[in-house]
């Protein structure tokens, strides 16, 4: 197939020999019923509209953005991972006659949240905790002790009387 070459009046401005503007190209083709035109035209609407609508979810497309990914075990993101973390703009998209800039965002990843407590706390009391190990054993936790003007004699009593409620709640009969 032979290249057709056009000359310089049907390749410049349709009323004169001069060329065209690039902003009168652009508004051309984004007034136009090529895809990204309507595409464009969805996004500038969507944007007038986002204070109307109270919706939960807002979908949102944004054909060209930069991603920057801050992640704690993976260099880069792999293909089909799902990563937990906070996705936040950094600065919005500039969409203009004669300029174009894309959005620029920021995602990092937080630490994964663990599947349960390691040592859940079975019994909180003024003296003592009693957490429960991995391995299923029961393990007896102190409190800090102040010292200063204290009867001995009350608090192992205290002490004692606690401990019993502490087993006697953990003990079925």
């Amino acid at each position: 197939m032979k290249k057709v070459l056009k000359s310089n009046i049907e390749a410049g401005s349709r009323e004169s020999s001069e060329p065209r503007l690039l902003g009168s190209i652009v508004s051309e083709m984004l007034h136009g019923d090529s895809p990204l035109a309507i595409g464009y035209r969805q996004y500038i609407a969507s944007q007038e509209n986002e204070e109307d609508e109270e919706q939960v979810w807002h979908p949102n497309t944004d054909l060209g953005c930069t991603v920057k990914t801050l992640l704690r075990n993976d260099k880069r993101m792999r293909e089909g991972k799902c990563y937990r973390g906070i996705f936040r703009l950094d600065s919005k998209g500039i969409v203009d006659e004669f300029l174009y800039r894309d959005p620029h965002y920021t995602f990092t990843e937080t630490q994964p949240q663990s599947a349960g407590k390691r040592s859940p706390h079975l019994f909180n009391g003024k003296f003592v905790t009693i957490t429960l190990r991995a391995d299923g054993s029961y393990r007896l936790n102190f409190r800090n002790i102040d010292l200063n003007g204290i009867d001995i004699d009350n608090f192992c009593l205290e002490l004692m009387s606690e401990i019993r409620q502490a087993l006697k709640s953990l003990i079925k009969e």
